[in-house]
């Protein structure tokens, strides 16, 4: 059975929610659209204060060519265009709209009817999937249609559909190939046609054997979709780490791309958006999100509505557990803490896990005692401790000579110290002053 060759360790998996079947989470009161819910920049909101909104209402438009649209998920009044604190601790701006109801756009179809024949040319599709606002689910958030419009120089032969989700506590990828598995594969055949391509892999661990069986059954009589079941080690789901898991072939360093090796990858909750977008006109306002916690009342799967505050995800699931010790947007391994309960699920919100103070307990910190744990945990190659040394004593030549932009922030080195080093957290700043260092150096070019 496959699986990527250098680094990586095997977390508990903790997979409360597996056979937890997708509830619908209610609406809110006030719905929150932080404007930076991609990689690149921000969207420019599109309405003002007073407006009235729809379901599917587009509020923002893309800031840039790497940027995306954001629609509204509720139907109301926008109250105001101001800031909130996201998921990252930082302030950022956002539009405010008052729910008054569920009334939606008819443009988009609300049916239940699976549409099957796609008409559209590849830039059309292309066109519908930007105009949706659709960008990577996995937690990236890549804008799609710039995702699908690779280098021309690059020959593109495969389309590796990520249903790996690696990450512990996280069962929204899970749950949505069990319960949605023909819209997925109409969303790939989408995808093959824009790349115009014919050979997918859709790549599964292999603990979710029964979204193996389902998605297998769903592919016998399709030409060209293979799925490919893949020996459990995290980060599997790390694009990099994913295409030698399927094709053996590695992706050099930055600034190459899985397009220079011939590959696409999508997250399996993208390639669902996809399907919505380009046959039911529906843009992405809500998205499955897993509430989950060793010590919580009802974990659950939930789709929700962008916007919502995780204060109504906390309170679905039975309420805030009395030893919770920290909140995070995503999972343990490569989410963020949140600094309280009011942030908005976002299109990159994946789950909200409420770990026991026990787990989330920071161990003493003792000296590196050089035993090389962590570089041999790193799935980039990497030396963390040495990025960690360097980003704290702010050497910042040293950092880059040392590829700090290759992180992919997995979280393998610090789980493994034992000397409960917090070489991620000095790894991100690092990566985060260099990046900026490099930006700057760019612009003056």
């Amino acid at each position: 059975m496959n699986t990527f060759t250098i680094g990586g360790v095997h977390p508990q998996a903790n997979k409360l929610t597996e056979d937890r079947k997708t509830e619908t989470a209610p609406l809110p009161v006030q719905a929150v659209f932080p404007l930076s819910q991609h990689i690149g920049a921000p969207a420019v909101p599109c309405v003002q204060k007073g407006d009235r909104v729809l379901v599917g209402t587009k509020i923002a438009e893309p800031g840039g060519f790497m940027s995306a649209c954001i629609h509204s998920s509720v139907s109301g009044k926008v109250a105001k265009i101001d800031t909130i604190v996201d998921a990252s601790g930082l302030r950022k701006p956002a539009v405010f709209i008052d729910v008054e109801g569920d009334e939606w756009e008819p443009s988009i179809d609300r049916s239940d009817r699976l549409v099957l024949q796609c008409n559209m040319s590849r830039e059309e599709i292309v066109e519908r999937i930007k105009a949706c606002g659709i960008v990577g689910m996995g937690g990236a958030c890549f804008p799609t249609h710039v995702k699908l419009c690779p280098p021309k120089d690059c020959a593109i032969d495969t389309l590796i559909v990520n249903a790996v989700e690696c990450e512990p506590y996280l069962t929204a990828d899970h749950r949505l190939m069990l319960e949605c598995p023909d819209q997925i594969i109409i969303g790939i055949k989408i995808i093959l046609k824009v790349l115009g391509i014919d050979r997918a892999v859709i790549g599964i661990e292999e603990n979710k054997p029964d979204a193996i069986a389902v998605m297998r059954s769903k592919t016998s009589m399709v030409s060209g979709i293979e799925v490919m079941p893949l020996r459990m080690k995290y980060p599997q789901g790390g694009e990099k780490q994913l295409i030698e898991a399927v094709t053996g072939r590695q992706v050099p360093p930055p600034p190459a791309l899985p397009a220079n090796v011939g590959c696409v990858v999508q997250n399996v909750g993208t390639v669902y958006a996809i399907y919505e977008a380009v046959m039911k006109n529906k843009p992405l306002f809500e998205r499955i999100v897993t509430v989950t916690g060793k010590s919580v009342k009802n974990p659950c799967n939930l789709k929700v509505r962008m916007g919502t505050p995780v204060s109504q995800l906390i309170e679905y699931a039975g309420g805030m557990p009395e030893d919770t010790g920290k909140l995070i947007s995503g999972g343990p391994m490569m989410g963020r803490p949140l600094l309280d309960d009011t942030a908005p699920v976002v299109k990159g919100t994946s789950g909200l896990l409420m770990l026991p103070e026990k787990d989330a307990a920071r161990k003493e910190e003792r000296n590196c005692i050089r035993c090389a744990k962590c570089v041999s945990a790193c799935p980039m190659g990497l030396e963390p401790y040495l990025l960690a040394t360097v980003s704290q004593s702010q050497e910042w030549d040293v950092a880059e000579e040392g590829m700090i932009m290759s992180c992919i922030e997995c979280g393998c080195c610090q789980t493994t110290c034992p000397s409960n080093r917090p070489l991620l957290d000095w790894v991100r700043l690092g990566k985060n002053r260099v990046g900026g260092i490099i930006r700057a150096r760019n612009a003056k070019k």
